[in-house]
């Protein structure tokens, strides 16, 4: 017997359904200027028929280059881009031994990220979230045997249906699909397959039927998970439990839903792709009317007299025709054009600029010079954090840091980890990825020029510096491997395999 009201889960659906379309021809737009041949919101096939009023890729190229200096960024596939360390209340003396604790299970993480489909599943949710704003992420455990023990399937935003929490964050989800019969049967094996096929008259295990799945908030922490058939799919079978497919409570809700930007008052975000709708939709007009006054160019328009003899009909412009005409009169003749249109290159180019410049593709490209100083390259790295400064924060409170909560989770459950709890007091995430270490240089930028000056000084004012703190400073700082640094106090020549074998060496001549 299930503690969750199914009629008023129906209900809440029908309230977010009807919020979220206000958004839907907005999104339509956004995909067929951004990511053509996208199956639509309206229908699954609109958006192939749309592609053929598709004239300009300028949009599409940008989206794309985007969607990959994003990934690169911020999650870079068999890269580490996140680590574990010492909470604010570990002591000096506990931090060396948990060290090697904490980065052993983040290798387990790392490992099980790497042989998973998270890859290919994310890029696919960063090609959402700069289309139209809004991306979602379904993080599940994988059966046990398999390579790795997380599974991701990116969500198409025409099945996502958001609610904001009192966080901010979007935390309560409703997915609303279809499904066949045989995947139903797959991912709820305790459902009634057969009653189902029974009421609703088929035996097809290939039709499709409605599944509402819903991830709701509990008060007293984690999340309740509901599976049901649709609202308005098979409304007479059997009574409301029957309908009811699987439910149970998770830690961590395994949707992760995240946004470019947001605007106050707004659920759903906005992407660079709407800022630059207007452009994107003059470009495409414009290279449309190039293409048909090339045509006209090249075929040209014709005029002909009424003679009685000319059948305009029958003409056929190619080579060696011949034209009959009446005896006396002009026959068919070429309609002079009233003027060229060389304007518009001067208007696409600008509109193509203008597009590139709002989706970001003219500042995080790649700069066409054979090479770069090193004051160019972190003046760079400082220019992208600007850029990126208030998504990449967003994208780190929406999507970076329930990636990793839920991973801990799911590894902790399986026993492959400690109890490890990411609550800033005993241990807390650290951000390793390329945009999340732009701060990070600037500040080993700042300390070696620091010690440069120091050491112009002499021996006076290098005498005032700790440099082995120094160097530790440094490489923490950069994500050095702990194994990599001495400890302050520790002799260099402890456990050094080479003085090791020395002193056998000296030990037997003697």
């Amino acid at each position: 017997m299930t503690s969750i009201d199914t009629e008023k889960l129906y209900q809440r659906f029908r309230i977010l359904k009807e919020r979220r379309s206000l958004w839907e021809s907005m999104w339509d737009d956004c995909y067929e200027y951004a990511l053509p041949q996208r199956e639509g919101f309206f229908s699954q096939n609109m958006a192939l028929k749309k592609a053929d009023k598709l004239f300009d890729a300028t949009a599409a190229d940008a989206v794309d280059q985007l969607a990959s200096s994003m990934f690169a960024e911020l999650t870079p596939p068999w890269s580490r881009w996140f680590g574990l360390a010492s909470g604010i209340e570990i002591t000096e003396d506990e931090e060396k031994k948990t060290a090697a604790f904490l980065e052993q299970a983040a290798e387990t993480m790392q490992y099980h990220f790497d042989r998973s489909n998270f890859a290919v599943e994310v890029h696919q949710c960063y090609l959402d979230l700069v289309s139209v704003g809004t991306a979602s992420l379904l993080f599940e455990e994988a059966k046990i045997g398999e390579s790795s023990a997380f599974k991701f399937t990116a969500i198409p935003l025409r099945e996502l249906y958001v609610e904001e929490g009192g966080n901010g964050r979007l935390e309560t989800t409703f997915r609303f699909s279809e499904i066949t019969y045989e995947v139903l049967k797959s991912r709820f094996p305790n459902a009634d397959i057969e009653g189902i096929l029974s009421q609703k008259g088929t035996d097809n295990p290939q039709e499709k039927v409605k599944v509402l799945e819903a991830v709701i908030p509990r008060d007293a922490g984690g999340y309740d998970y509901i599976a049901m058939l649709g609202e308005d799919s098979l409304s007479g079978y059997g009574d409301k439990e029957k309908r009811i497919l699987k439910e149970g409570v998770f830690e961590n809700s395994p949707f992760i839903n995240f946004r470019w930007q947001k605007v106050p008052g707004e659920v759903y975000g906005r992407s660079p792709v709407m800022k630059a709708l207007p452009d994107i939709k003059t470009a495409n007009k414009v290279v449309e009317l190039i293409l048909k006054n090339a045509a006209i160019s090249v075929t040209g328009i014709w005029q002909a007299e009424d003679d009685g003899v000319l059948n305009p009909a029958n003409i056929r412009l190619v080579p060696g025709a011949i034209i009959p005409k009446a005896v006396g009169s002009k026959g068919l003749s070429p309609l002079e054009a009233p003027g060229n249109f060389d304007v518009s290159q001067i208007v696409l180019s600008d509109l193509r600029q203008r597009i590139k410049h709002a989706l970001l593709n003219d500042r995080l490209s790649l700069i066409d010079a054979p090479s770069m100083t090193a004051t160019e390259v972190l003046e760079r790295s400082a220019e992208m954090a600007r850029i990126l400064g208030a998504t990449y924060g967003r994208l780190q409170s929406e999507l970076l840091t329930p990636l990793v909560m839920r991973a801990l989770a799911i590894l902790r459950r399986r026993g492959e980890i400690p109890a490890i709890y990411i609550d800033g007091r005993l241990a807390r995430l650290q951000y390793q990825s390329p945009l999340a270490r732009q701060q990070a240089q600037k500040d080993a930028a700042n300390t070696l020029s620091f010690l440069g000056y120091v050491a112009s000084m002499g021996a006076e004012g290098t005498s005032v510096v700790n440099m082995g703190a120094a160097a530790r400073w440094l490489g923490k700082t950069l994500g050095v491997p702990q194994e990599l640094i001495r400890e302050e106090g520790e002799n260099p020549l402890q456990n050094n395999p080479l003085v090791t074998l020395a002193q056998g060496v000296l030990g037997n001549a003697r």
